[in-house]
């Protein structure tokens, strides 16, 4: 058909469709401008993406084989002569329960002489005359009350100045009778936080680590807790104090190690104490919540080769997942957990307290 005989219409058409191809020429051309340009940034995305997929990758193998050597290994090889190694006496303190005691147990099977330190005079006596009886080792004991501050210490360095120590063991702690917010807590029991789990590591290290470096051998335990990792809510002060025990260790190892001295840093998780029974579901899983003995077993274990570890297998598994885990997401859990065990404390606490949680009073 001729332009002439096109309908009125046709001009208006044919001028739509060769703008719109025109158009569709120009995207064409523009994006191909684009995507030339951003090929590099393209390109420099994909390797940043491999590189963090890589680290990831090589972190988890990391964690896994110290997980195998930690654990695992040991079990496998003969047990280190570790009064050979760092020395024949072992000091433990608040040594006549849970992992302290367990712990002051594990090194007397290893022929270690061992001084417990506590401030419960028949406590102390039935566990040295236990550990003697039961191991044949040397056992001694120094009654003395950490809460007291200063004065407690002339007297234990007095005890313990003609005695080689090998191995400081720094157990002895304070907690909450329950998840509480800070302001609820008694002025008593901020000071026995810090004198007790503070100041006593402090000034048993300082009273017992100038000698390991004369002798050039000696090993330091203290041990923290795995509220350290993290922001702890409702249980502040204690978390803060094992966070203080924590990096202190780690120091003291970047400080020490060239001089023969070896500082290990213990982040267990639950272990199944008396401390611990309100836990319930965690409490009694034991595999999870290992007992005092088996912790103190596979933690003695890990002496002289890490000198950061959480001191028991599935624990270790807990802190990989607590460090990948987000901090608000931790805080979350954290504060749903111990505000569960708060209310059942509460439960059983008659007074105006209890009252007010039931009334849905923030203690914040």
């Amino acid at each position: 058909m001729s332009e002439q005989h096109l309908p009125a219409f046709a001009p208006l058409s044919l001028l739509f469709c060769r703008t719109a191809m025109a158009a569709v020429d120009s995207f064409y051309l523009l994006y191909h401008e684009i995507s030339r340009s951003c090929s590099s940034y393209m390109e420099t995305l994909a390797l940043v993406g491999a590189w963090y997929t890589a680290k990831k990758s090589i972190s988890l193998i990391c964690d896994c084989y110290s997980l195998i050597r930690l654990h695992f290994i040991p079990r496998l090889v003969s047990k280190t002569d570790l009064s050979k190694q760092y020395g024949k006496w072992a000091i433990i303190t608040g040594g006549t329960d849970g992992i302290g005691k367990a712990y002051a147990e594990e090194l007397a099977s290893r022929d270690m002489n061992i001084i417990l330190i506590s401030h419960n005079r028949e406590k102390l006596e039935n566990v040295t005359q236990a550990i003697m009886k039961t191991y044949q080792v040397e056992a001694s004991f120094i009654v003395a009350d950490f809460s007291k501050g200063r004065e407690v210490y002339l007297p234990i360095q007095k005890t313990l100045s003609s005695i080689e120590i090998g191995i400081l063991v720094n157990n002895v702690d304070v907690f909450y009778d329950y998840p509480q917010y800070f302001t609820k807590i008694p002025e008593e029991k901020l000071w026995d936080i810090i004198n007790v789990n503070i100041t006593a590591a402090s000034m048993m290290i300082h009273m017992v680590l100038p000698g390991m470096v004369t002798r050039r051998k000696g090993a330091i335990v203290n041990i923290s807790s795995a509220s350290c990792c993290k922001p702890t809510p409702q249980v502040a002060a204690y978390s803060a104090s094992k966070a203080y025990l924590d990096h202190f260790s780690r120091a003291l190892q970047y400080e020490y190690a060239s001089k023969g001295i070896f500082v290990q840093s213990l982040t267990p998780f639950l272990v199944a104490t008396n401390k611990t029974t309100s836990y319930g579901f965690l409490y009694q899983n034991r595999w999870m919540a290992p007992s005092p003995e088996t912790y103190a077993y596979h933690a003695v274990s890990t002496l002289g080769i890490s000198a950061r570890t959480t001191g028991y297998w599935f624990h270790s598994i807990q802190f990989l997942l607590a460090r990948c885990t987000p901090e608000w997401l931790w805080i979350l859990i954290t504060q749903k957990v111990n505000a569960s065990l708060r209310r059942k404390a509460l439960f059983h606490t008659p007074g105006k307290e209890l009252r007010s949680w039931n009334a849905g009073t923030n203690f914040s």
